[in-house]
């Protein structure tokens, strides 16, 4: 339809750009893989009810959880470090926990976040950690569990329902939460924290997502949402910029407690950037030369294969750790 008066986008009625939106990651990854040849495209959960569990007493008195898909960091794998390319090796397989009271280790080079845009020098641009530390000494919550937890990301939605929301769940009623904050990364990252809260809500648990993928997380269905919109990668704030962490993370608390019913879905006010042209680049086939498709084909096909061996590695060591525990039993 052309544009009449009424539908004008002219600069002096101040209107954004019409890019200026929340990255559609869903249609954007689709396009890219089935660009690089992957035929059948892959199929993200999706719920239409979505269960919620109210906060049932004030945030002061609650003890917070932590969960991320962040890996520890890993020596004999490689480079993991800030700006590294993406590495398979890095992977993790099973649910972790790390004393929530240290300074731990986390690094992201294991996922796809946006390395065109950022750098993952700033753990605290995805792992809230010493910003909820800084909370609990203040009194704006009463505490953190004892671990900070980490959830493997997972293309098997069965895999993250049956074996690793579960845990989750295990672990933090052990430690006593009231809460859990869950802050993904990469796109797969974000459905696998949206499937974990849903997990929790169904048993008591109310959760809130940090998440800089809008579309991912609102598909699946999740009862509280945060949404900055950054790059992935920075869904705790931005990078070297406490103030920034510090917003979105109180942002996120008072998500957490003033949400009334489910799919609530606060957007951050903070920009990126005032021009959201980085919006266009990220799995965007659009903007990639034919010799760059055929690179990111065979680059994604050797990860593919690095990530395969190291997840068979990790279930036979799980399984003869599984033998041996059976024999002392």
């Amino acid at each position: 339809m052309p544009d009449s008066p009424e539908t004008s986008t002219d600069e002096h009625l101040s209107f954004a750009t019409q890019q200026d939106v929340p990255i559609p990651y869903i249609a954007r990854i689709r396009s890219y893989y089935q660009a690089l040849g992957y035929g059948k495209p892959y199929v993200w959960a999706h719920y239409s009810n979505v269960p919620f569990t109210p906060l049932t007493k004030p945030l002061a008195d609650c003890r917070l959880a932590l969960v991320t898909t962040a890996a520890p960091y890993q020596p004999d794998k490689g480079d993991q470090g800030p700006g590294a390319a993406y590495n398979g090796a890095a992977k993790f397989h099973r649910v972790y926990t790390l004393p929530s009271d240290s300074e731990p280790d986390l690094r992201i080079s294991h996922i796809s976040y946006d390395r065109q845009h950022t750098t993952a020098e700033d753990m605290r641009s995805w792992c809230p950690l010493a910003q909820m530390k800084r909370c609990a000494a203040k009194g704006e919550i009463s505490g953190l569990t004892r671990s900070l937890l980490g959830v493997p990301t997972n293309r098997s939605q069965k895999t993250t329902l049956t074996q690793d929301a579960p845990e989750i769940l295990e672990r933090i009623t052990e430690e006593g939460a009231d809460a859990v904050v869950l802050v993904p990364n990469c796109p797969v990252c974000h459905q696998t924290v949206s499937l974990t809260a849903r997990h929790l809500e169904a048993n008591g648990i109310p959760t809130v997502v940090m998440a800089c993928a809008k579309d991912i997380v609102e598909h699946v269905g999740v009862p509280r949402l945060l949404f900055s919109d950054f790059p992935l990668g920075n869904a705790a704030g931005k990078p070297n910029d406490e103030a920034s962490q510090a917003f979105t993370l109180r942002l996120a608390l008072q998500t957490l407690a003033a949400a009334p019913g489910p799919r609530t879905t606060v957007q951050s006010p903070l920009r990126w950037s005032d021009d959201p042209d980085w919006k266009q680049d990220f799995y965007n086939i659009e903007r990639l030369s034919d010799q760059q498709i055929r690179d990111l084909r065979a680059d994604f096909d050797r990860q593919k294969d690095i990530a395969k061996r190291e997840w068979e590695k990790s279930r036979a060591q799980a399984d003869c750790m599984a033998v041996l525990l059976q024999g002392k039993w």
